[in-house]
């Protein structure tokens, strides 16, 4: 028969102190080192466990950070959830991880759910970065976006999406190819991405005949999108907005019997650790998935535990090479 839990009454009973004098020792409150100390060591010997709903109650705190993300089928999103959880449990907190799978009115309803359930702050990879909604959310709990900006936010980790635009396209512009499609998770009714509209700009710059195609960030959509690319008039090369949609180009290249780089060049967009383990490694743009973890999560903990400062991380990308880019021969 399992044992009963032990109260804050025993504890204070078996160290001759008030319910609410080891309530403040526990959390380490208007008391000396000594009475902690002494208390900590009942609670342990008793096997004392504070009630994680009075806990909440009273400190108006639940350790819960919302946590939702765009589409949990990007790989990529997967290992950001990964450890961004494992970063806030390292700072006695816990992840309660959501997944938009790419829909915005989904998006919408979840954050609410997450501000309705009392969570002490969210972390999001916006989907619709543009919604109106965010404004007053970010009124009611503190924010910390990834990715792309939102007006109001605790703090953001943006990406400098205008340089990693000009590394991708300038990287392929050198090597020779000229007709490019882009394939984007970005839908009919979220056109406004920052990253996409850059793509325009940039190929503009660069002379480039550039395509925008919407792909799903599963494996089959990225696949069924990309034979839709790779028919009798496809491009040269084909640049990914994830690194897991331009597994689907792999997957699809393969079954059209397409070589990489020899029939069509594949670039992505966030060194997703697989990516340098197909054949050929994609050549990516990488985007430092440590660095962010860390900077959300240091963001995060300071917005919830008060802070009021609004900080703003902007990371910087690099192009990793591989060998899925090939040069056209003139």
């Amino acid at each position: 028969m399992p044992r009963k839990r032990a109260t804050i009454r025993e504890v204070a009973q078996a160290t001759g102190l008030s319910p609410a004098a080891v309530s403040y020792a526990l959390r380490g409150m208007q008391v000396s080192e000594e009475t902690m100390e002494r208390v900590r060591a009942a609670a342990a010997e008793l096997g004392y466990e504070a009630d994680p709903i009075a806990r909440a109650l009273a400190s108006g705190r639940t350790n819960m950070i919302g946590l939702l993300c765009g589409s949990l089928e990007d790989l990529w999103q997967q290992s950001l959830a990964v450890g961004i959880s494992r970063g806030l449990r390292e700072k006695d907190r816990y992840a309660l991880i959501l997944d938009a799978v790419g829909d915005p009115a989904r998006e919408r309803a979840l954050a609410q759910q997450l501000r309705d359930q009392r969570v002490d702050g969210m972390i999001v990879q916006p989907v619709d970065p543009a919604a109106p909604f965010w404004a007053d959310l970010c009124e009611s709990l503190p924010v910390v976006a990834i990715g792309d900006s939102l007006a109001g936010t605790a703090g953001e980790v943006v990406f400098d999406n205008r340089r990693g635009v000009s590394l991708a396209l300038e990287h392929l512009h050198a090597m020779g190819h000229r007709r490019i499609t882009v394939l984007t998770p970005t839908l009919t009714s979220t056109p406004d991405r920052p990253a996409d509209v850059l793509v325009t700009s940039e190929a503009d710059r660069l002379g480039l005949d550039v395509e925008l195609a919407t792909a799903s960030h599963g494996l089959a959509a990225a696949t069924e999108a990309a034979h839709r690319t790779l028919g009798a008039d496809r491009p040269s090369a084909v640049f990914c907005f994830a690194d897991s949609i331009a597994y689907g180009v792999y997957a699809a290249a393969a079954e059209l019997g397409l070589s990489i780089p020899g029939d069509v060049s594949v670039m992505g967009y966030d060194n997703h650790p697989m990516s340098g383990l197909i054949t050929p490694g994609l050549t990516t743009v990488d985007w430092d998935i440590d660095g962010i973890v860390r900077a959300a999560v240091r963001l995060m903990s300071a917005a919830a535990d008060g802070g009021t400062r609004r900080r703003r991380v902007v990371q910087q990308p690099t192009l990793r090479e591989r060998g899925s880019v090939g040069r056209v021969e003139k």
